[in-house]
């Protein structure tokens, strides 16, 4: 990870801060009354320094503010078929950074030391230009670059940062791609699409009270698919095939047959759930895999095994 200094990119993170927020809900009742953040369909309702779900996005000084702003994880030069992206610039890289921070709370998270990390969690701040700078230097490197993957975390808890950092890199004629839960609310989402390339969104089960476990809202992610493929933007959608929670054939009959109604081009990467986080129960059986892929290709073109 490359940047020119730390304290230049906090103060760079400060003012940025002051210029961009999601709009929030203020209270008229008094300035330590709380405020919802509109981000995504928690619409936590945060006191003065209070910290919602996601643990990103804080009520800061009366406006809320995503405190992991520039505050990055983990950054690698990924193949594009990782994210997965099968249909989007193959056999090309791309540059993929990580925050911290997420708005579900899966129990076989894959990724959870930094999704269901907080403040606490060490990062090295890199601002929007920074970022920019990298992509592009890495472009004109042998293994090239195609742009920039927020990734790994949950991106879109951090919507500020990408909202600041598309703008550089769409200037420099580089990608933007997000691989998200696809929790968001339909107005911010509209603001974010015209600056998104591509985006790998996961859908993660097909019943509304197994995604409130999740502590999701399938109708949300849903929306976030809908209006992805309206816009124009590039969707591949991923299922984690997890066992006694995602496996049902029935389920993967309707949830294929929805995707196709948006585009029967629209792919699919079912993938193998394996042991992580809170759960321990044994792999998905590849003859699991293999039956559902096998379901969904009834309705979809673009069918793709993960983690297999």
């Amino acid at each position: 990870m490359r940047a020119d200094g730390a304290a230049e990119a906090a103060a760079d993170t400060r003012r940025i801060h002051t210029d961009r927020s999601v709009d929030a809900a203020a209270s008229p009742t008094g300035a330590d009354a709380p405020i919802t953040c509109t981000l995504c369909p928690h619409a936590c309702r945060l006191r003065t320094g209070a910290t919602g779900f996601c643990r990103a996005r804080a009520n800061i000084g009366g406006t809320i503010r995503a405190i992991n702003y520039g505050r990055l994880t983990a950054l690698a030069l990924d193949p594009i078929e990782k994210k997965p992206l099968y249909h989007f610039y193959p056999n090309s890289n791309i540059l993929s950074v990580g925050s911290f921070g997420c708005n579900l709370a899966c129990p076989f998270c894959q990724n959870a030391g930094i999704a269901a990390a907080d403040a606490h969690i060490e990062t090295e701040n890199v601002t929007p230009a920074q970022l920019a700078a990298l992509a592009e230097e890495l472009r004109h490197q042998p293994r090239g670059n195609i742009g920039v993957a927020f990734t790994y975390n949950e991106p879109l808890v951090g919507y500020e940062y990408i909202m600041d950092t598309a703008p550089l890199l769409h200037a420099a004629g580089l990608k933007v791609v997000l691989v998200t839960n696809g929790m968001i609310c339909t107005e911010p989402l509209t603001h974010l699409l015209p600056h998104v390339d591509a985006m790998n969104i996961d859908l993660k089960a097909w019943h509304t009270d197994t995604y409130r476990r999740l502590g999701g809202d399938l109708e949300a992610v849903k929306g976030t698919i809908a209006r992805a493929v309206a816009h124009g933007v590039h969707v591949e959608v991923t299922t984690l095939v997890v066992p006694g929670i995602s496996d049902r054939a029935e389920d993967m009959d309707e949830e294929a047959q929805w995707l196709a109604a948006l585009s029967p081009d629209l792919s699919l990467h079912i993938s193998r759930y394996f042991p992580r986080h809170r759960m321990s129960a044994p792999p998905t059986p590849i003859a699991d895999i293999d039956r559902l892929t096998a379901i969904a290709r009834r309705h979809l073109r673009h069918v793709h095994r993960g983690n297999c």
